[in-house]
């Protein structure tokens, strides 16, 4: 069984100096490829470099909770660095891109009305470099379905980040060639709805992703009490990829090895680039 975690931000600071060790603990685990995405123009480098040293991918991009500090200018940052490193293997999507209305400030003018030229004018820069995008959902699945609508591309993919909207949301995204990542949040009993989502959607639909070092399962969770009696947050790391893969196989009624496969082959039709990657491993 092999694994890829279409979502990781293995530059986070919440690593410190252990990204490699965990990467390497991952690729025990059968975590074959990460893929590293940037949330603003100042870790561009640090994604890419992680990627070339890891044997892993990345993409670029301004993630919209960091629109608030980021200047138009990154834009046409982003656009340089999208052209100076097309011909790069590696870089197979432009992301963390997209909206987010669970952060109050950015429901309300003008951060709303920022992140939305942010994200629209992202979408525009995936299409010019022919590119997948990594998308951020949250609490905004409609209007991030509308962006992908207005600028008309007739060969959008990608995969919608963390996905936890409806069947029926899901399946326009998926209409339009994207797959819906799922990780460490269907571990958790509570979470019906999305348990019940992520058994129903076609398997053909699904990517992994652990968004490490945030969205722990629930094995790595520290309730408020606990973490009121100090004990720290745990942090997620790739490697917990593969028992994630598991839950999720068994709510599904099927083996870890047919997930772990088809999962595989969601990613690589999601993002193009991972093929010849692994091909070369």
């Amino acid at each position: 069984m092999t694994f890829i975690d279409t979502h990781c931000h293995l530059d986070a600071a919440e690593f410190g100096a252990s990204g490699p060790s965990l990467r390497a603990q991952a690729a025990r685990n059968q975590v074959v490829q990460c893929v590293l995405p940037a949330v603003e123009v100042a870790n561009f480098e640090a994604v890419r470099t992680l990627a070339h040293a890891g044997g892993d991918s990345y993409a670029l991009g301004i993630h919209p909770l960091y629109v608030k500090a980021a200047q138009d200018a990154d834009l046409d940052r982003l656009d340089a660095a999208l052209q100076f490193h097309r011909h790069d293997p590696r870089l197979v999507a432009v992301g963390e891109i997209g909206l987010d209305l669970f952060v109050p400030e950015l429901c309300v003018s003008p951060l709303r009305e920022r992140q939305q030229h942010f994200y629209l004018s992202q979408l525009k820069l995936a299409r010019k470099y022919g590119l997948p995008v990594l998308l951020h959902v949250r609490r905004s699945v409609d209007q991030v379905l509308k962006g992908l609508r207005s600028v008309a591309r007739s060969d959008w993919h990608g995969i919608a980040h963390a996905f936890n909207g409806s069947a029926s949301q899901a399946q326009s995204f998926i209409d339009l060639g994207f797959r819906l990542g799922f990780g460490g949040a269907v571990t958790y009993e509570r979470a019906l709805r999305l348990r019940h989502l992520a058994v129903g959607l076609p398997l053909d639909a699904i990517v992994l992703e652990t968004d490490a070092p945030d969205m722990p399962p629930h094995w790595l969770y520290k309730t408020a009490e606990q973490r009121a009696a100090g004990e720290p947050q745990s942090v997620n790391s790739p490697a917990e990829l593969p028992r994630i893969a598991a839950v999720l196989a068994e709510l599904r009624g099927i083996s870890a090895e047919e997930l772990a496969s088809a999962t595989t082959r969601n990613a690589l039709a999601a993002l193009p680039k991972l093929g010849a990657l692994l091909q070369a491993q």
